[in-house]
């Protein structure tokens, strides 16, 4: 029975990596690139921000379903899938506010990521010195899509001085062009340890924290527009390799209690989150420059000093929310099987539920 539970814990971790990978690569239209570096940033930036802040909630979610820590040598393997909840506050933004250069004309509201499926303003990248219209597109449509699932498989083991160990690990898997892989530390210390008659209490309290680390390499498309006047770079094969590499930390930091009944435990925590994504891009990128070689007809071409490599575009670090989270949850217990799930208010709230099998 547990070795069944157990696969079809495993086939459901991975289906919801399928789709955390999937949600991160809805990127199809990325016109938005088609402008200084800098501008293109700035506009990703804003564009996946509450997608990123999602998974970076639902990371500091699952990682103890009881505040008293296991004795030493007992141990437990748990499977976890979180879902952040992005707020609707969240799902569009204002364009002039994000900080585009004079470059770029469009004002507005536009969607993010997770907003609705709807064509934004009408955006212009314009040569400021000539006045000529580089690059026009709508602002990208979201996916209306606010539930973003992070899972994760754990293990906990006993150690001396009331301390339990936790690790998180999910190897590296391949998805389409893409892959995605997680890891995770944390450690629980009982604070119960220190009372008198503890023993006889039925409740426990203990500190927690723990950090995770979940990266991705998200492929990308950008196709040259026309007309095209390059010499170096092939269009079959020369931007072909366009990535974005994500990683999303998150630090948990809480106290935790439990009230411990035969078969239910009810538990909680209080206590700070902060979590911060790092984006970067590989490959080719084309964007349009002014062809001036006829004096009478400035236009826009793609050509090779039009071309951005990744590493020419700026760094992206997202902050994403700090501040007090707050949870309560519950776990039965059956011999030695757990079935636990909770829920976390934060400024991006979490729903947890997981399956696990635990000895002392």
């Amino acid at each position: 029975m547990n070795n069944q539970i157990t696969k079809r814990s495993v086939v459901l971790m991975i289906s919801l990596f399928m789709f955390s990978s999937l949600t991160f690569s809805q990127f199809d239209n990325t016109d938005f690139l088609r402008s200084i570096p800098s501008d293109g940033v700035k506009y990703l930036q804003a564009y996946v921000s509450p997608w990123a802040n999602a998974f970076g909630a639902g990371l500091n979610g699952g990682w103890y379903n009881t505040a008293k820590p296991h004795k030493l040598g007992g141990f437990d393997i748990t499977i976890n899938a979180s879902m952040g909840i992005v707020p609707t506050s969240a799902q569009t933004f204002d364009i002039s506010k994000i900080g585009l250069s004079s470059a770029i004309s469009g004002a507005g509201m536009a969607s993010t990521v997770a907003g609705p499926k709807t064509d934004g303003p009408i955006i212009s990248y314009t040569d400021k010195a000539s006045g000529v219209i580089l690059a026009t597109f709508n602002a990208p449509q979201g996916v209306d899509w606010r539930y973003i699932p992070v899972p994760s498989a754990q293990v906990g083991v006993g150690l001396p001085f009331g301390t339990e160990l936790k690790v998180r690990f999910v190897p590296k898997i391949n998805i389409k062009d893409g892959n995605i892989s997680l890891w995770g530390v944390g450690l629980v210390h009982s604070i119960m340890q220190y009372l008198p008659g503890e023993k006889t209490l039925p409740f426990d309290v203990s500190v927690f924290g723990g950090y995770t680390r979940l990266t991705a390499n998200v492929p990308l498309s950008l196709p040259p527009g026309t007309p095209t006047n390059y010499t170096t770079f092939n269009l079959a094969t020369s931007f072909k390799d366009q990535n974005l590499n994500v990683a999303v930390g998150a630090l948990n930091i809480s106290a935790i209690a439990s009230l411990n009944l035969p078969v239910i435990t009810f538990y909680g925590g209080l206590g700070y989150s902060k979590t911060k994504t790092f984006m970067k891009f590989e490959g080719n990128f084309p964007t349009p420059t002014l062809n001036t070689v006829v004096p009478t007809n400035p236009h826009a071409e793609y050509a090779d000093n039009g071309v951005i490599t990744g590493n020419k575009f700026p760094s992206m670090n997202i902050e994403n929310f700090s501040g007090l989270r707050a949870n309560v949850g519950f776990r039965i217990k059956l011999a030695v099987v757990t079935i636990h799930a909770d829920y976390t208010r934060a400024q991006y709230n979490v729903i947890t539920a997981g399956l696990g099998i635990s000895i002392r």
